[in-house]
């Protein structure tokens, strides 16, 4: 009897695989004497469209809505269907006694393999592997430790749970706000929260007014100092007090009323979760957070050198710490190298305060180092970037505190205070580590305000001083900045402080959705033209901001979600029962719905570089594709049309060249002699000579770029237009059939039928024949 192994992807089924002596491969699976795997390719099972439900749910119309079937089905997405089959068929196989889960040990990850096993009917027994790296040391302990898969069917049910409530509102409030404004709109309990974060920054940087402020700075020879007018700012409101203070204020004699010097010291940074890596890496390498998702996945799935990526802690739990040498000697052939070695001999920090966190850590731990050694010729540049990003932060953590001294200096001149402040650095601990790769820390210095040069310390409290010049700078507020992905995935991170009910604040610990959707999401945003990437800035579009407006109050807020994942991480716990759950996300969706249609908003966003369409006369968006070609999009649903400049390249039109005049030929007749003798003229012609010459440099053709206008998508009114025309000919009795104009008749979007497209091409066929015959 032998166990089948049911892995998330094809790459990490090869390797658990590879690692289970399965060596005979067959089509979607790998077989040995004990195991069989196989996989999935992502999902292989999705919640049904509603048309599964009912025949009118086939079109979109307000009248069904809102849609609540009692029970959600599944079906097999039709793309990997030939992948379902092979999965159902080894579960129906006889020799097969047992399933392992071997999916992302996570709520999604679950949810992919018990989808599968519900669709195939698959009613015997079950565990569960749960790793947090795929070396092969872990998966060989993984499978000796198999766990039942019923502790983790509490977990199952808050995915399905998320699913179906995902389903009811988004596909409700998507179809009310499409049918309800002739647009194609779309909303959802994370992206609506997440494009509303966006556009309120948008409104505030439109709404700003910037002030002018003044600040000024004294040079007292052996340091300089701020002016500040109040404890904590080194603002000056008005120009007047500022211009009376830089010609007041020169040559004018003080005192140190205070010298304060300070030992401080700033603990490491903790490890990397996914949302700060992608935070960092959008900063230091500009990665996208999906790229950054993207290169850390394969290092994990190919390269084996670092512990899963989709994870929500910063700690690692006390089992780990044992294995910490082992990933230290993984690192020796890189340039960390003799610092790993010196960990590995002398010992390393272990902050079982901060960083050993047992209850911190749910799914997994943080992402460090695995055991694997590291080659750092096989990674692109990429990987390696990212690599070296997550290894820096892991000897970090391992590091001693920075240790830093903060003297801070008070002089008051004429009753005015000014300060300064030198931080000088004692023992480097964790910050020393970046340098080892000539690189900076990711993480930012509580120490890098220095003002004053090191003749500071040469002062005395009490010294007298005196202001041989000031330097009076004029500055103007900054307006709020728009959201890079870095601060943008910080905000949906910690949602919560968009919130002003304290009750709601604390339930929104985990933010806006999970660090593993956070990057999809951000790209379904641009995807639909909600948002656009400016340089690193995210920018709202019109369409964008106009959604925002348009979408559910409640909606809006982070506050439903938080709600959700609340409710959903007791779900996982047991505490809470997933039917309650949806019951309540069903009277959520009826009343959002409602809402919509009882909207009188009027779908009209503004686009600056727009152009009407020709067909509805509504204004049309600029979008600019991948390779720089600029498309129109029609806004309106019942119009939907889409045209595209391209650049075409034509020749150029060359002028005329003047032809030569042809020579006129005159006929003399020549005086006859008289005397009586004819003569006899004979013409010899000489065969004609060919004139030819070397082709001109200029002669070749020149070419100029003409922009055309290409149609992408008919739009749905002409083709209406079209058929009432046709239909209207025929009104009022029989009429005899008019040839049309084209060679093929418009189609309407849904298509044809394979004979009448047949039919189409056969008349063609007879009319090209016709044509040739005369």
């Amino acid at each position: 009897m032998k166990k089948l192994v049911l892995a998330e992807k094809p790459s990490v089924g090869r390797e658990l695989a590879r690692v289970l002596n399965c060596y005979r491969r067959e089509t979607g699976y790998i077989e040995g004497e004990h195991y069989i795997v196989t996989w999935a390719l992502g999902h292989l099972v999705e919640l049904a469209q509603p048309a599964a439900y009912s025949e009118r749910y086939k079109r979109w119309s307000l009248r069904d809505l809102p849609m609540l079937p009692p029970v959600l089905q599944q079906e097999v997405i039709e793309q990997s269907k030939d992948q379902f089959s092979v999965v159902k068929s080894l579960f129906g196989r006889a020799d097969i006694e047992s399933v392992v889960i071997a999916t992302d040990a996570g709520r999604e990850g679950e949810l992919v393999a018990r989808w599968i096993m519900k669709l195939a009917d698959y009613q015997g027994p079950a565990h569960r592997l749960w790793i947090s790296s795929q070396t092969e040391g872990a998966i060989k302990e993984g499978f000796a430790n198999l766990k039942d898969a019923s502790l983790y069917d509490n977990l199952y049910k808050a995915a399905e749970s998320r699913a179906a409530a995902d389903w009811y509102v988004g596909m409700n409030v998507t179809r009310a706000l499409t049918c309800h404004y002739d647009a194609k709109l779309s909303a959802g309990r994370v992206q609506t929260p997440t494009l509303a974060l966006m556009t309120r920054r948008e409104d505030e940087i439109e709404a700003f007014s910037g002030q002018f402020y003044w600040t000024l700075k004294a040079d007292f020879t052996q340091f300089t100092a701020s002016y500040y007018p109040s404890e904590d700012s080194i603002r000056i409101t008005e120009e007047a007090s500022a211009k009376e203070k830089e010609s007041s204020l020169v040559g004018k004699t003080g005192r140190v009323v205070s010298l304060e010097t300070v030992e401080k010291r700033e603990q490491p940074p903790l490890a990397y979760d996914l949302t700060e890596l992608q935070r960092d890496a959008n900063n230091l390498l500009d990665f996208s957070a999906k790229q950054t998702l993207d290169v850390l996945q394969a290092l994990y799935e190919q390269h084996k050198i670092v512990t899963y990526p989709r994870t929500d802690s910063r700690y690692i739990t006390t089992d780990i710490v044992a294995t910490l040498p082992q990933r230290l000697r993984s690192l020796q052939d890189t340039p960390f190298s003799p610092l790993c070695a010196r960990f590995v001999k002398d010992g390393f920090r272990v902050d079982e305060e901060r960083f050993v966190q047992d209850l911190q850590v749910t799914d997994h731990h943080a992402i460090i180092p695995t055991e694997q050694r590291v080659d750092l010729s096989r990674l692109s540049a990429q990987e390696k970037a990212l690599w070296e990003l997550i290894a820096l932060r892991f000897l970090e953590v391992l590091s001693p505190d920075y240790e830093y001294q903060t003297t801070t200096l008070i002089a008051e001149v004429e009753e005015c205070r000014f300060k300064t402040r030198l931080t000088i650095p004692v023992e480097q601990g964790w910050r020393s580590v970046a340098t080892l790769i000539g690189k900076r820390s990711a993480q930012g210095s509580l120490g890098d305000e220095d003002e004053a040069s090191p003749s500071l310390l040469r002062v005395k409290e009490g010294d007298a001083v005196t202001i041989n010049s000031v330097k009076l700078r004029k500055l103007a507020t900054a307006a709020p900045s728009r959201y890079t992905e870095a601060t943008l995935l910080s905000a949906m991170e910690h949602a919560g402080r968009f919130v002003e009910d304290a009750k709601l604040k604390k339930r929104l610990t985990n933010g806006l959705g999970t660090p593993a959707t956070r990057a999809d999401m951000i790209e379904k945003l641009i995807q639909n033209h909600y948002i656009e990437r400016v340089g690193k800035e995210l920018v709202p579009t019109p369409k964008g901001r106009e959604l925002v407006r348009l979408a559910p109050e409640e909606l809006r807020s982070p506050e439903l979600t938080g709600r959700w994942e609340e409710r959903l991480g007791n779900i996982a716990e047991g505490k809470e029962d997933g039917d309650r759950f949806i019951q309540d996300i069903k009277q959520n969706a009826s009343a959002l719905v409602a809402q919509v249609i009882g909207s009188s908003d009027v779908f009209s966003p503004h686009f600056p570089d727009s152009k009407k369409c020709p067909y509805c006369k509504t204004p049309m968006m600029k979008v600019v594709d991948e390779i720089g070609q600029s498309h129109f999009l029609c806004q309106k649903l019942s119009c939907s049309y889409e045209e595209m400049e391209v650049k075409k390249r034509v020749p150029k039109p060359q002028a005329e060249k003047p032809t030569e005049p042809k020579k006129k030929v005159v006929v003399k007749v020549a005086p006859v002699e008289t005397d009586g003798v004819k003569k006899r003229v004979v013409l010899k012609k000489k065969p004609p000579v060919q004139a030819f010459s070397l082709p001109d440099e200029d002669a070749s053709p020149s070419y100029i770029w003409e922009t055309v206008i290409e149609v992408v998508r008919p739009s749905k009114l002409a083709y209406r237009t079209e058929r009432n025309e046709r239909s209207s000919d025929t009104r009022g009795g029989w009429k005899p059939p008019v040839q049309s104009q084209h060679l093929v008749d418009q189609t309407p979007l849904g298509g044809g039928s394979f004979a009448d497209f047949l039919k189409a091409n056969e008349e063609r066929k007879r009319r090209d024949r016709e044509k040739r015959r005369t």
